[in-house]
């Protein structure tokens, strides 16, 4: 008998070729899109849910959250799945105005006041610059737009890992947080495995032959088309995302196999050079050692930091309350790393490790809402 794909072919889900806006209006719930330009000139796509569909016109203010995506991701990670599976839904229809940000160098943070993403100059920034600047911008933004003195922060991967910094090290931001949760948190990085181990231990100048303008797997038009072709069959469906997401770890049967299409054609979703390149030295550290940027010499980084190794990061002064939900399965917040940090956060209120999550069933995985978004939701709605 002949074989015949067509048999095995999936419907295509129609957010596979949406932006984050036109997925928010699919699902029937309201929302806002703004740039937030940050103090180097970033501008930054930044939406908003300001209510869900269930008590639309409560007119009161609602507590406001702000999600913050990972590495190689967008906003789009909190709308990904079906409502009742999605963060921010979920959020919205607790109650909440939901924000979610985008980092500099994206899909939607492609933009700035006087440089091209043509530019090799565009793309000189790692994470460094994300909280020193992004997380600033976007948390003042949201502040003065809503009115509230304090909003509440989840942030998932690097997510995690620009609030610790910048958290610890810019008191009058960290003033305005409420609550921080930390999904899959990562601050040190000297234990990842796996696949994730081996692509962030390539030499330097594989990635420079690989990424010669600076930007790394940024989202592109052949995205969606493979995602929803090549990929939209229930044979090679599992095949695609086990390569699109072989750095964070995958678990078909964590997922909603009828959202493949959506991960894959919304991932990756682009950064920069540098970022990697960021990553790379940290996993290189000897010991549980983060620091900023390593220009590559003494003379460079005398330059930015005056002094000519740069300074290393600490959490000991975090004073926000801060919740954690971590993987024993996670290939990039490795077990080790975390519980490492863990007794470092000098006011962590909440821990819970999950021993069957790798790093993307956080924001994907169809346990979530029970295993996770149920308790950020009863923590807010007890927090003082």
């Amino acid at each position: 008998m002949a074989y015949n794909s067509s048999e095995h072919l999936k419907p295509v889900n129609p957010e596979s070729w949406m932006n984050i806006g036109q997925i928010i209006s699919y699902w029937g719930y309201p929302h806002e899109e703004y740039e937030v330009e940050t103090e180097d000139g970033f501008i930054l796509g930044t939406y908003r849910i300001p209510h869900g569909k269930v008590n639309s016109n409560n007119s009161a203010p609602r507590p406001v959250v702000f999600l913050q995506h990972g590495l190689l991701a967008s906003a789009s990670t909190w709308i990904s799945n079906l409502p009742s599976n999605s963060l921010a839904f979920v959020l919205a229809d607790a109650g909440y105005d939901v924000w979610l940000g985008n980092s500099r160098g994206n899909t939607f943070s492609r933009k700035h006041v006087n440089l091209s993403p043509e530019s090799k100059e565009f793309w000189a920034f790692s994470f460094d610059e994300m909280a020193k600047y992004d997380l600033p911008a976007s948390i003042n933004f949201i502040i003065k737009k809503t009115g509230q003195d304090q909003i509440h922060y989840v942030g998932h991967s690097q997510g995690t890992l620009t609030a610790f910094i910048a958290f610890s090290y810019i008191p009058g931001l960290a003033q305005k947080i409420k609550t921080f949760f930390a999904l899959a948190p990562v601050f040190y990085l000297g234990h990842i495995k796996g696949v994730t181990k081996l692509a962030l231990t390539l030499p330097p100048i594989v990635y420079k032959v690989i990424f010669p303008h600076h930007e790394v797997l940024p989202q592109t038009i052949l995205n969606r088309i493979v995602a929803t072709t090549v990929c939209n069959n229930n044979i090679m469906d599992v095949i695609c995302c086990k390569i699109n997401f072989a750095l964070y770890g995958f678990d078909p049967k964590s997922l909603n196999k009828s959202r493949f299409d959506v991960y894959l054609s919304q991932n990756p979703a682009g950064t920069s050079l540098q970022d990697i390149f960021h990553i790379l030295q940290a996993v290189k550290e000897v010991r549980e050692v983060l620091r900023a940027y390593d220009f590559g010499n003494p003379v460079e980084n005398m330059k930015h930091y005056n002094q000519p190794i740069p300074p290393q990061y600490s959490v000991k002064n975090l004073k926000v309350r801060t919740a954690v939900w971590h993987g024993l399965k996670d290939n990039l917040a490795d077990p080790v790393d975390v519980n490492f940090l863990l007794p470092q956060i000098p006011n962590l209120i909440y821990l819970k490790t999950l021993p069957s999550y790798n790093h993307i069933d956080f924001v994907f995985g169809y346990r979530a809402v029970w295993d996770i978004y149920s308790e950020i939701i009863y923590i807010l709605k007890n927090s003082p």
